[in-house]
This record gives structure tokens, C-alpha cells and sequence, in this order.
């Protein structure tokens, strides 16, 4: 399959950089501390935003020191963070105009975790504190695509999860998803792949050509 846009759109998190065993360590320690049901949230954390996962199991007046204390130990835990296959080939073909990140995490860790997975920061790059309304919302690629001067709709949202696929469709973009966090029957996209190796990528004067093999 061929995608012809303006430019691609990344996620993050189970995207371009494997930080999936710290996001489980991360709810499994806060859930056992307070008694929740770590399982029962790690079902739709994923692609979500820590306020807005809180916000399905917590009550109001709590949820505040729950995403501080949920992002202070995300913080404080980089083991076994790693570009995942095929992320780094794929970001150096692409010319800084032409590519972004859309996350769910906040800015500043999202930056450590491309740092600590060896991933360049995008010049534009949309963190939780940049929207009013998380994924599935699709504000977050919206903004991503107009910040590089392009309409979503000729871009492709490349993600892992099925709030950021839902966003990326939401904003009329092509989307591919990579089954790195959940099982392709999960994942509702134009094209699915196991991680970003099947993909290439050639930028041309009039935008992006994206193959997947």
C-alpha cells in the first residue's frame, strides 16, 4: 500500500519508542498502592492521556494528586526504554517539515524518553498540556498538521492504540497502525504492521511517499 501526504504523524509511546513495560510498572505500583485494579486499567490506558485514564476510575477531588504521583514515578523510571524496529531508519529519512509527534504524555518526559531511546525530537511535537481534549479527540493531530502548515487530511497518523487511531481518523487523515501494544484485531487503520520496519519513506518536492511492504 502507498500513502502520498504532506507529511506523517507519530505517536510516541508504542509507536517510535518501546516504553510499554514502564507504563504497565507505572500502573501496576500506583494501582497496588491504592488499592485499583491495575489489569482492568492498563485495558484502555494505552494512547490515552494520565489525566484522562484517571478520570474513568477517580473521583474528582482526587484525581489531581493522582496524575502528580503517576507522572512523578514515570519519571523516575527510563529502564528498558528503546526505539522500537525500523523507528530511528525512518525518522532520519524524513526532513524535519515533514514529520511530527502527537502524544498523550507530557512534553517534558516525552522529550527524555525520545532522548533516552536515542530518537531525535521533532520540531513540532503536541504533548497532553497542548490540547483541551486527549485521544480518541482528534485536536491533537489537528494542531500537529497545522503547526507544520499542512491540512490533517494530507497527512498520515501513524499509532499504536486505538484512542490515537480514533483521533487520527477523527481528523480525516490516513492512518496505519503498528501492533505493538495490542493485537491487530484491536487496531482499526488503513494498513497494520507488527513495528515501523515494513514502512518506507522518500520525501519529494511535493510532499511524502509512504510504502508499506
Amino acid at each position: 500500500m502507498i500513502f502520498e501526504v504532506d507529511a506523517v504523524l507519530f505517536d510516541i509511546d508504542g509507536t517510535l519508542v518501546d516504553s510499554t513495560p514502564v507504563v504497565e510498572r507505572t500502573w501496576r505500583t500506583w494501582g497496588a498502592a491504592h488499592g485499583y485494579d491495575a489489569e482492568e486499567i492498563l485495558r484502555v490506558c494505552h494512547g490515552r492521556r494520565t489525566a484522562d485514564t484517571v478520570a474513568m476510575f477517580i473521583p474528582p477531588d482526587g484525581r489531581a494528586a493522582a496524575v502528580a504521583e503517576l507522572e512523578a514515578l514515570e519519571r523516575a523510571d527510563f529502564d528498558g526504554v528503546v526505539a522500537l524496529p525500523g523507528a530511528a531508519a525512518l525518522l532520519d529519512r524524513l526532513a524535519p517539515h515533514r514529520w511530527a509527534a502527537v502524544t498523550s504524555g507530557p512534553r517534558a518526559l516525552m522529550r527524555a524518553r525520545l532522548a533516552a531511546a536515542g530518537l531525535p525530537a521533532p520540531d513540532v511535537l503536541v504533548a497532553a498540556e497542548d490540547v483541551t481534549a486527549g485521544k480518541p479527540d482528534p485536536e491533537g493531530y489537528r494542531k500537529a498538521a497545522a503547526a507544520l502548515g499542512f491540512d490533517a487530511r494530507r497527512c498520515l497518523v501513524v499509532e499504536d492504540a486505538p484512542a490515537g487511531l480514533a483521533a487520527g481518523r477523527a481528523a480525516g487523515a490516513a492512518t496505519v497502525a503498528v501492533a505493538t501494544s495490542h493485537a491487530l484485531a484491536e487496531l482499526n487503520a488503513d494498513a497494520a504492521i507488527p513495528d515501523l520496519t515494513p514502512l518506507t519513506v522518500t520525501v519529494t518536492e511535493r510532499g511524502v511517499v509512504v510504502t508499506v511492504r
